[in-house]
């Protein structure tokens, strides 16, 4: 699929093709793109529950059309008070699954509250009745969570609660069979009822955390109720005459920054789309990016993070001038890649880019008790090293992958792109928006285009460059020639992630697209 959708007034476009129709619903009863955008997030929460959910996290940035202003909310959740680097000494390393793995709290339910609350006409109640009516009477599964159940059998399969929700009788559910998923409707109905305190501190933060401390988890009741997240200005930089706004650390998005300032000093105009110099120059400008990155991110509340410097021109200047004809040795720590991108324009001018997860698909694995929900394993990525940047420690935010973003001009927004995909995240927006920007394609072709992933997956020793073998051969050979580990992937292969983009025209209509790798919609009016 090629050409994109196109409408008069509104867009939403997400990786469900329910939760799309959803947003579109609640556009249509008379609410804004921020009542659909909460709507969305719930619906894929249900919809979507391998991949997000109420116990994950969520960033968001906001364009408001009245005030003229845009905003980043920070919707993810710190370590609990009493999880320190001791509590893992005997196990050597944070676990990546079980209940040792989710120590920081859900942030996603908070980040619904926030941006309601500023700038929605609905209640909460409102908005969320869709996702409340799939989560209690069924909807048909996708292919995509089925994929991820078989991927996860053993480990969903041993877990209580979890078993019982997400597998029948120790199978995967099959493609197109109702999937009901009672408790969690019951959670979001409390949720309904008496909104984000039901969720922090009245019932549901107190069945969680009773489950987890008489399994051996480590949140508290006094976590939750901790909670808050956080409004900020995003952070920028201009690209060929746009500004473009990613949220601001603990969020990777000031990598993708980064990565174009470096790409500002190519002329993509004289570098054919698709050829080894297009992907060899975005790959290696990304690789000089993920080294800083590295290097610095984490809660900056606990470290310093010098964007002043990193997001210089100059010093991007100088980091093109390294990029060579041979890969540049780099090194990757392989991330969760499991997420769900949305983005919505409505009729009043209203734009809201999000995007949310568990984490790891199914996150921990672990359910908490009767809640239905599933509990994020966010915090896995802490590093045990105390010289770590990232090390863990109370009260802190995590390395985040989640980075919504925005290219604007005069102000307003032009571009919404995002994409699923942890450390392809950089990766994947990059090509949207320099397919978008530099060669003026439709978005639904700029996502559609062949696309690649680089760096290290579980069980692995190198980072591998992985193409979908739509690439062409001649592209393939020459990468590899160049010192490129190339391996050729499927043609529209779900490593890639689901992107989806937003663009606002010459003509004010709205064109959307959709990533055919995954179950989206764009749907516009």
């Amino acid at each position: 699929m090629n050409t994109s959708t196109i409408g008069t007034k509104q867009m939403v476009v997400s990786p469900h093709y329910l939760a799309s129709q959803a947003g579109a619903g609640i556009l249509e009863r008379g609410g804004n793109a921020f009542d659909a955008a909460v709507a969305v997030s719930a619906c894929l929460a249900v919809v979507y529950p391998h991949m997000t959910g109420l116990g994950g996290d969520s960033f968001w940035l906001t364009y408001h059309q009245e005030t003229g202003r845009i905003k980043a909310y920070n919707g993810s959740g710190r370590s609990g008070k009493h999880v320190t680097r001791e509590t893992y000494k005997d196990r050597g390393a944070i676990p990546l699954r079980g209940i040792e793995s989710a120590i920081t709290v859900p942030g996603m339910t908070d980040s619904w509250d926030a941006v309601l609350t500023a700038y929605g006409r609905l209640s909460l109640a409102e908005v969320l009745k869709p996702a409340l009516d799939y989560a209690a009477n069924g909807f048909p599964v996708s292919a995509d969570q089925c994929a991820h159940t078989e991927r996860n059998l053993d480990l969903l399969s041993s877990i209580p609660y979890t078993s019982d929700i997400f597998t029948r009788n120790g199978t995967a559910p099959v493609p197109g069979e109702r999937f009901v998923q009672r408790e969690l409707a019951q959670s979001l109905e409390k949720i309904s009822e008496k909104g984000r305190s039901a969720f922090y501190e009245g019932d549901i933060a107190q069945s969680i955390t009773s489950f987890l401390q008489n399994n051996g988890g480590h949140l508290t009741l006094e976590d939750f109720k901790a909670h808050r997240g956080e409004w900020s200005d995003p952070v920028t930089v201009d690209y060929r005459g746009y500004s473009i706004c990613q949220a601001p650390p603990n969020s990777q998005g000031f990598t993708g920054l980064m990565t174009l300032n470096i790409l500002e000093n190519y002329d993509f105009y004289h570098i054919e789309h698709g050829s080894f110099e297009y992907y060899h120059v975005l790959v290696e400008a990304l690789k000089k990016s993920f080294q800083d990155r590295n290097a610095v991110l984490t809660d900056p509340a606990f470290s310093h993070i010098p964007l002043d410097r990193l997001l210089d021109k100059t010093y991007a200047k100088q980091l093109a001038e390294e990029i060579g004809y041979l890969a540049a040795p780099a090194e990757s720590r392989p991330v969760g890649s499991d997420t769900a991108y949305t983005a919505i324009v409505d009729s009043e001018g209203n734009a809201v880019s999000f995007i949310q997860s568990l984490y790891f698909e199914f996150g921990s694995a672990v359910t908490a008790g009767e809640t239905g929900i599933l509990l994020q394993n966010r915090g896995s990525f802490f590093s045990l090293d105390e010289s770590h940047v990232n090390t863990l420690e109370p009260g802190k935010r995590t390395f985040h992958t989640l980075m919504p973003a925005m290219a604007c001009k005069e102000g307003k927004p032009k571009i919404l792109y995002g994409t699923q995909g942890g450390e392809g995240q950089p990766q994947t927006q990059t090509a949207v928006i320099t397919r978008i920007i530099d060669y003026q394609m439709d978005p639904q072709r700029a996502v559609s285009e062949p696309r690649w992933v680089w760096g290290r997956t579980w069980g692995e020793d190198y980072e591998g460059l992985r193409v979908e073998n739509r690439i062409s051969q001649e592209t393939t050979e020459k990468l590899k020639q160049s010192g490129h580990h190339v391996e050729i992937v499927g043609d529209f292969d779900r490593l890639m992630g689901h992107a989806g983009a937003i663009v606002i025209d010459e003509e004010g209509f709205l064109q959307g697209g959709a990533d055919p790798r995954g179950d989206g919609a764009a749907v516009g009016i």
